[in-house]
């Protein structure tokens, strides 16, 4: 069978007329069966490289790669999501502890999703987990993501929780980020924050201001740090469910 590269070396000095002229005579020399293989072939490279697309082709092609994308990464996730429910001892201990205070989740009240903001979960206060597939970096990242969402729902289940109160709102962070392993040395390396001296804490403080900054009832920077440094040590403290810091 013929290459199914119709070019050769020495083709490579052709001007582009030529060289499309030579290449037109190669493809009908070829035989049907000959054809069909190259076709197959040059219909793949394009797919694969967007080369000889036209602009309509290039759009279609890069929104269905976005589709395969996001079907790709939210099957990972459900599959990460219902593993950890199963084999997470982190997990199954903050679950068993929902359900004693009368809340339950599964893998229909935690939904796989897509999410425009740069986080990788979020807890409303209907008692559903949001998990974002598209920020999700590896299964260890999901489990803490979920713990996190976790301790927020413990928090409203047990406690008289207002979210539009910042002081309240810093309390449930500081927990959620001290007590799901958010905020270990290892994930703070990751970010890019390598310390010694009290990095637990540090990061605990910086990561409840990030959200608490976004509560609407918050004015500024400074005013979000202001309501975790008020309430830090009180909720730091304040390890339930758990003995101690995981």
């Amino acid at each position: 069978m013929a290459s199914q590269n119709p070019f050769k070396a020495e083709d490579a000095a052709m001007s582009p007329s030529e060289r499309s002229r030579v290449f037109r005579q190669k493809y009908e020399a070829m035989s049907s069966d000959e054809r069909s293989v190259f076709n197959n072939w040059s219909r793949a490279i394009s797919e694969f490289t967007g080369w000889g697309l036209t602009e309509s082709q290039q759009k279609e092609r890069q929104v269905r790669k976005s589709y395969e994308k996001d079907k790709s990464d939210c099957l990972r996730c459900e599959k990460w999501r219902n593993e950890l429910l199963k084999t997470s001892p982190l997990v199954i201990f903050m679950s068993e502890n929902l359900m004693k205070s009368g809340m339950t989740f599964d893998q229909d009240n935690m939904p796989c999703m897509k999410c425009d903001e740069m986080r990788s979960g979020g807890f409303s206060s209907d008692g559903v987990i949001q998990l974002c597939y598209n920020n999700l970096f590896s299964k260890g990242h999901l489990e803490t993501t979920i713990a996190h969402e976790m301790v927020h729902a413990y928090d409203q289940a047990n406690f008289n929780l207002d979210w539009y109160n910042l002081e309240h709102h810093a309390c449930t962070e500081i927990r959620a980020a001290s007590l799901s392993g958010d905020c270990t040395w290892f994930q703070e390396l990751l970010r890019g924050n390598v310390g010694f001296l009290k990095h637990h804490q540090a990061c605990v403080k910086r990561r409840a201001a990030l959200s608490v900054k976004s509560n609407p009832n918050c004015k500024s920077d400074k005013h979000a740090e202001a309501a975790v440094n008020k309430v830090f040590k009180s909720c730091f403290t304040d390890t339930r469910p758990f003995d101690e810091i995981y």
